[in-house]
């Protein structure tokens, strides 16, 4: 079967605006960063106070990685292709790019944008093709190989159309997941993408489901809910990274920056917190336990499972704190 990221991209007429301003002076260590109302709204600045993800590898289990981005250059670790079957997991859709970016690009770094863990760093396992859709097979394997080699936190932002059905009871990765967590890994997930009521994996499946909310904190329209114990972060005109290469996502654009909507966005803010928690010593139950104790759902939004992931909140949880 094939599976397909969960993004849309959006706000093209935008993206040679945006990355203009990409780079920037000593006074400005990240540019973009007015831009990212995401990292307010997960209260990230006030948890990298305590906590930026030091000595964590978020991995990103997608499409590849733009290997010589400047916001991302130097933050990577060895990765595998599993769709060309070699070690140079290079981006040439976009999707993954994006997704690295918003987990751990380089910040206070005079370039681009802040990333949502800054002490971590990133594996790039390449699983989905330039079109952006991929075997159960390579998924499977992508997953296995980044516990066996080193992931602390994986990164699944895979969910359009018909992925999460196929993902039922009885799924491949499912499997995979719990082989991952037995190794030490924490499994973020993307809901999907298709405003759909659905319970992706096997109930006893320990993973991270992440819904999307909008910048009022409010669902995302598209998102998919009813995952058991899901979270929501945001998920809507993120802007990151982009490969400064043509590439699937960037034929209109190759400045390395732009702006994507998707619950394959709001999972690497989730991935990128996890990584903090890492950072202080939890272990995979006690992360997914510290993110989904502090999340906040004062209306009872059930499109936004246990709340909006407050990553200051789960950070003083983990240090002990209220």
């Amino acid at each position: 079967m094939r599976r397909r990221s969960a993004a849309a991209l959006t706000a093209l007429a935008t993206l040679t605006a945006v990355a203009a301003t990409g780079c920037g002076s000593d006074d400005e260590p990240d540019p973009l960063r007015g831009q990212q109302w995401a990292v307010n709204s997960l209260k990230l600045p006030d948890a990298w106070s305590t906590a930026k993800g030091d000595d964590t590898v978020i991995a990103v289990v997608d499409t590849g990685v733009d290997p010589d981005h400047p916001d991302l250059e130097g933050r990577l670790v060895d990765g595998y292709d599993f769709v060309d079957g070699d070690d140079d997991p290079k981006d040439l859709n976009g999707h993954g790019t994006h997704v690295a970016g918003i987990a751990a690009a380089h910040t206070d770094n005079g370039v681009g944008i802040a990333g949502g863990a800054p002490g971590a760093k990133i594996m790039p396992v390449r699983v989905l093709g330039a079109d952006g859709s991929g075997s159960d097979a390579n998924i499977t394997k992508g997953i296995v190989w980044a516990a066996q080699h080193g992931a602390d936190v994986i990164n699944l932002s895979l969910g359009e159309s018909g992925l999460m059905a196929r993902l039922l009871k009885g799924g491949v990765l499912n499997d995979a997941i719990s082989v991952a967590n037995s190794k030490g890994a924490v499994v973020v997930a993307a809901a999907g993408n298709d405003a759909t009521l659905l319970q992706p994996y096997e109930l006893d499946t320990p993973v991270l489901v992440v819904n999307a909310a909008d910048e009022n904190g409010q669902p995302a329209e598209f998102t998919n809910f009813g995952a058991q114990d899901a979270v929501a972060a945001p998920g809507v005109d993120i802007l990151s990274t982009l490969p400064t290469y043509t590439a699937k996502e960037t034929l209109r654009n190759t400045t390395g920056y732009g702006r994507l909507s998707g619950t394959s966005m709001a999972s690497p803010y989730v991935a990128a917190v996890a990584a903090l928690l890492h950072q202080q010593g939890l272990s995979p139950t006690e992360i997914m336990g510290a993110i989904r104790n502090t999340a906040k759902n004062p209306a009872q939004s059930p499109k936004l499972g246990l709340g909006n992931v407050d990553a200051a909140a789960a950070v003083r949880a983990a240090a002990g704190g209220n």
